[in-house]
């Protein structure tokens, strides 16, 4: 089995380290000369590939010709907005359907879901609240929409894991609102053993929730963060504002994942 990565970033390339690790045959694609290197050293065919949306041909298109694709490039990354955004992932769309591509992870974001102050699963209509959160709900619909392969998109909570200290976030901030909302986070470990088992178990056609099912308040959780780093605890309004608690059904019953990272306060 091929499996190819486009945005091999911070999840990307450790997704890329694991799946060479198993066996696969996986393409890594960059859209920054420099890190092909650092793509190869991984195991990985290293591939320099610029996605336009008005682009007719591309340089090498073999990148595509994969048994999955799976994709990560957050809409933040993208300077010229999310209209943008959305044509590069249309053009994706079409490069994956001309060269035959059978799947598709796609990765997306729990801030589809928005503040709603109740608790969301895979069953819940999405109501993003932020521009991001809009635009990725917006791609979703477009990898649903096209039948000429089967998509499983992927929702993962806010990200934290090496290089990502959730301790640096707000340490030794003062009055930071909402302090007792609850978060929705999850490891590196976990997005990557997760997308790991969705490809080996074939579960492909479905939307995903990807978050630790553990939710201290934010006080709780930066707090313990903080001390753990040896940085300056922050202070935080004991208040609710918007919040969302994020589940999912589809981990427990079909994936039957066990989360590497399932209690920040330990």
């Amino acid at each position: 089995m091929v499996i190819s990565i486009i945005g091999c970033g911070w999840f990307g390339l450790e997704l890329g380290k694991s799946l060479v690790a198993d066996g696969y045959s996986v393409n890594g694609a960059t859209t920054t000369a420099g890190k092909l290197n650092s793509l190869q050293e991984a195991g990985m065919a290293p591939y320099h590939i610029q996605i336009a949306a008005q682009q007719e041909h591309l340089a090498d298109a073999s990148f595509f010709n994969c048994d999955v694709l799976v994709i990560t490039i957050p809409p933040k990354v993208h300077l010229h907005g999310a209209d943008d955004y959305l044509l590069i992932q249309k053009r994706l769309i079409e490069l994956a359907a001309a060269h035959s591509t059978k799947k598709i992870v796609f990765i997306s974001s729990t801030s589809v879901y928005g503040d709603v102050c109740s608790n969301v699963d895979e069953d819940t209509l999405p109501a993003a609240d932020t521009l991001s959160g809009q635009t990725l709900l917006k791609a979703e619909s477009l990898y649903a929409s096209t039948h000429a392969f089967r998509t499983t998109v992927l929702r993962f909570g806010g990200l934290v894991g090496p290089g990502r200290d959730p301790g640096r976030f707000f340490a030794g901030k003062r009055d930071i609102a909402n302090g007792q909302a609850p978060v929705n986070l999850i490891h590196l470990q976990d997005c990557v053993g997760i997308t790991r088992e969705i490809i080996n178990k074939d579960l492909f056609g479905v939307t995903i929730n990807a978050c630790s099912p553990h939710h201290p308040s934010r006080k709780e959780f930066y707090t313990h963060a903080s001390r753990q780093s040896g940085l300056a605890v922050p202070d935080f309004k004991d208040e609710l504002l918007g919040w969302k608690v994020v589940s999912s059904k589809i981990i427990p019953h079909h994936l039957r994942y066990d989360f590497q990272f399932s209690n920040w306060l330990t």
